[in-house]
């Protein structure tokens, strides 16, 4: 996917966004905390950098809940750009090192997490999809080392008022309606490829706005993100105040892991040490996230607030996505953040055709284990049952 498509809808609803105390703003993200508390039972001092950054694939979200699960004490934004620096804490506990938190989308151009981490050598870890490590295996490979999530959240969605008789992606292309979606994603080429919909169906023209949906009064479907828009739609947007019906592309087989915590490759095993012990706080900081959630919307709020790029986003929103996230079966239940081999070998099957039709050299000897990795997983961390 050459990059995160989401609904800017500063327009679309006037939304009262609160403003969290105790948060400071820093000019000088790359400083350290300060912070001086005692060493708890995870100690990363001496395996992981003083500060470990982790780029996110879009403005401050839900579905990046458990990063912010992270931040220790005393958070400081820098609004300019777009990034939250703190202590590490894991369960309450500092671990010794700083983490510091990036938005994507616009704060990087809208350019792929991929891109920006070869620019950017500071980053440790970013959000990457199983299909974009894919297309940019030859060049560019990434490793993922923590799923963040199970299922994405990717969907098309319709009026079911309109199409009554609609009840999943395929059925939209017997009614012949118009789909709106970003140009350049790979999951529409798969749709297209095997035939659920058709080419002559799709509109490659969505802007993410909310215009052209409300204008067609129901007639076209729309890409979107179940996390989101459904609430957005029914809650936010005064042309429309009615619910969607929607289908994930996930259960129309394009199963790719979405925003994934992924290294540069070629740094796995120099960061093997960091990583046996980060990635356990990860999956640690996924469950605590949706025990209690609150704390972390809350900063997530507040991040939207502060780097006032045209993103959205108010509590109501992050509460839903939370429950929707975790009602619906997007995040895991057992072995938080792992990754199955044969899925991930799926995804290289069908979006290889896709990508060689756009001239991107998929590498023949493509392996699974090139693209994720469960080594340094801690498989005792889920949610309960």
């Amino acid at each position: 996917m050459s990059r995160r498509s989401r609904t800017l809808l500063a327009a679309a609803a006037a939304v009262g966004l609160a403003v969290l105390t105790g948060c400071s703003d820093s000019s000088s993200p790359a400083a350290s905390s300060g912070y001086s508390g005692p060493i708890g039972s995870v100690d990363l001092k001496s395996v992981c950098p003083a500060k470990v950054v982790l780029q996110t694939d879009w403005n401050p979200e839900a579905e990046h809940g458990m990063l912010y699960q992270l931040l220790g004490p005393d958070p400081k934004f820098d609004a300019g750009a777009k990034r939250v620096s703190a202590p590490l804490f894991t369960h309450g506990e500092y671990t010794g090192v700083d983490v510091e938190i990036r938005a994507g989308g616009p704060a990087i151009g809208f350019q792929t997490v991929t891109s920006q981490m070869y620019q950017d050598q500071s980053i440790m870890l970013g959000m990457v999809d199983t299909d974009t490590e894919i297309q940019n295996a030859a060049t560019n490979p990434t490793t993922a080392v923590f799923a963040t999530l199970d299922k994405s959240p990717q969907m098309i969605m319709w009026d079911p008022a309109t199409y009554p008789n609609v009840h999943g992606i395929a059925d939209l292309k017997a009614a012949k309606a118009t789909v709106l979606y970003f140009q350049g994603v790979a999951y529409m080429d798969y749709l297209t490829g095997a035939g659920i919909l058709d080419k002559g169906q799709i509109d490659g023209s969505y802007d993410g706005t909310p215009a052209n949906f409300v204008a067609a009064g129901g007639a076209k479907a729309q890409q979107g993100f179940s996390s989101s828009e459904p609430y957005l739609y029914q809650q936010k947007i005064a042309q429309w105040h009615k619910p969607v019906a929607y289908q994930l592309v996930h259960d129309v087989g394009f199963p790719t892991y979405k925003s994934a915590m992924s290294i540069r490759s070629a740094e796995l095993e120099k960061n093997s040490a960091c990583l046996q012990k980060l990635v356990p706080v990860l999956q640690r900081a996924e469950v605590d996230y949706f025990a209690d959630p609150a704390h972390a919307n809350d900063l997530i709020v507040a991040a939207v607030q502060k780097y006032n790029t045209g993103w959205v986003y108010d509590t109501g929103n992050a509460d839903y996505a939370t429950k929707t996230m975790k009602e619906t079966g997007l995040i895991a239940r057992t072995e938080m953040g792992g990754f199955d081999e044969a899925r991930v070998q799926h995804m290289i099957d069908i979006t290889r055709p896709v990508f060689s039709a756009q001239k991107v050299n998929v590498p023949a000897d493509l392996k699974p284990e090139q693209l994720a990795t469960n080594r340094f997983l801690d498989s005792r961390i889920g949610l309960p049952s």
